[in-house]
């Protein structure tokens, strides 16, 4: 089968808001949700990161749930709850059987493993939580969306790292795209703004160490010294445009292809030639049915590491070489990066884009490096046409995950 995918929902919890509106307004407007550390104090050397603020779960899931989770599953169930209900979905319109998940995170429960360890280690194992594998594995965040809305057909836990919330997407497209669901929630979570979260990527000298949340985040910039780690999380409803055309759903998007690759070079560090994002990028558009001349915008996955924007940077550059209008930006400049969560926030901020016909501002450069040859949003070029957009995720490992969207 062939069946044309459509968006009919979205969540979002971010830095930057806790609902799709609230995120988009802040995030066309160049809000910056990065900002000191508040949720321990240790002597790391970072000082910044983009934590969701304000954030209660009791708001959307019962009491003994939000208490009960790990945060990075509170997150995706929070989301979830948007996302279907500006679908207009519920059991009396998609049946169990045809409902399925698929959800991506990159760590999952790391704050449930950092405290269980701790007490180990102070009170003995035998104080360790009934609760800590199941809140602890990541493919707990699908499990837990599929009890809530009693999707009876797959449930799928992703994790690729970084690319973890644009894989569950893509996996999510492919699925519905063969028939083999009607309905899928996907998107991606992450909670890792912890103390052993930070102290890890620090240790791999992978973060900015600034105590200035204006010049951490910096995609692109010559002086980009390593990403802002953020957290939260969003979710996508997708359909098949039958299923959503006979219920009369609101179609926010269509979903037109997906691109996932391996570099199969290095651990941590991307291929520098850019060889397996380009070729991600070039089966997004080859199963979308366009040619690159047609692309308008690309969400960039613009970590600000030296190593990521340098070769995405010139991966978009080869991929779209023809095209002489297209433009580039990275959105973690205002939200920091949340690892298996920042393909699905992403994918909204592109979805967003289509909607609104404006680019967001690539926040944070201030002297675009050399080495980085795309023409970024600015303030003075954001407000253009978009008909298509694609959005790139890239992860340790050297998985590479991009999709292509279309407008409506």
């Amino acid at each position: 089968m062939n069946n044309r995918v459509v968006v009919t929902g979205m969540g979002a919890v971010t830095p930057i808001g806790n609902d799709v509106k609230s995120y988009l307004d802040n995030l066309f407007t160049g809000v910056v949700g990065i900002g000191p550390i508040t949720k321990f104090s240790a002597d790391t050397g970072i000082y910044v990161a983009g934590e969701v603020k304000d954030f209660d779960a009791q708001q959307r899931l019962t009491k003994k749930a939000a208490k009960r989770n790990d945060l990075f599953t509170n997150y995706a169930l929070y989301s979830a709850h948007e996302a279907m209900t500006m679908a207009g979905l519920d059991e009396t319109t998609v049946k169990p059987e045809d409902l399925g998940v698929i959800y991506g995170s990159g760590i999952g429960g790391l704050t449930t493993i950092e405290e269980q360890v701790i007490k180990m280690h102070d009170k003995g194992p035998k104080r360790v939580s009934p609760l800590f594998v199941p809140n602890s594995i990541v493919n707990m965040a699908a499990g837990d969306i599929a009890i809530e809305f009693n999707a009876q057909n797959t449930s799928q836990g992703i994790v690729t790292a970084c690319s973890s919330g644009t894989n569950a997407i893509g996996n999510a497209f492919e699925y519905l795209k063969q028939g083999k669901a009607q309905v899928m929630i996907t998107g991606g979570s992450e909670a890792s703004v912890n103390e052993i979260g930070i102290a890890g990527f620090a240790a791999l000298t992978a973060l900015s160490t600034a105590s200035d949340a204006q010049m951490a985040s910096m995609p692109f910039d010559r002086d980009r010294h390593g990403f802002v780690l953020g957290e939260g999380g969003a979710t996508l409803v997708l359909e098949t445009l039958t299923h959503a055309q006979e219920r009369g759903a609101n179609i926010l998007a269509e979903i037109v292809g997906y691109g996932t690759t391996s570099d199969a070079y290095h651990m941590t560090a991307p291929d520098p030639t850019g060889k397996g994002a380009q070729r991600a990028m070039q089966q997004a558009i080859d199963e979308a049915e366009l040619d690159p001349s047609q692309v308008d915008y690309v969400n960039a996955h613009g970590t600000s590491t030296m190593a990521n924007d340098s070769a995405e940077a010139q991966a978009i550059a080869h991929v779209f070489a023809h095209n002489t209008h297209i433009k580039v930006s990275s959105t973690k400049g205002m939200t920091g990066h949340l690892l298996g969560a920042a393909g699905a926030i992403e994918a909204v901020a592109t979805i967003g884009a289509l909607q609104r016909q404006q680019l967001p501002v690539n926040i944070g450069v201030r002297h675009q490096d050399d080495a980085c040859p795309v023409t970024l949003v600015t303030a003075q070029n954001r407000e253009t046409p978009v008909h298509y957009a694609i959005s790139n995720s890239f992860g340790f490992g050297g998985h590479n995950a991009v999709l292509a969207i279309k407008g409506v």
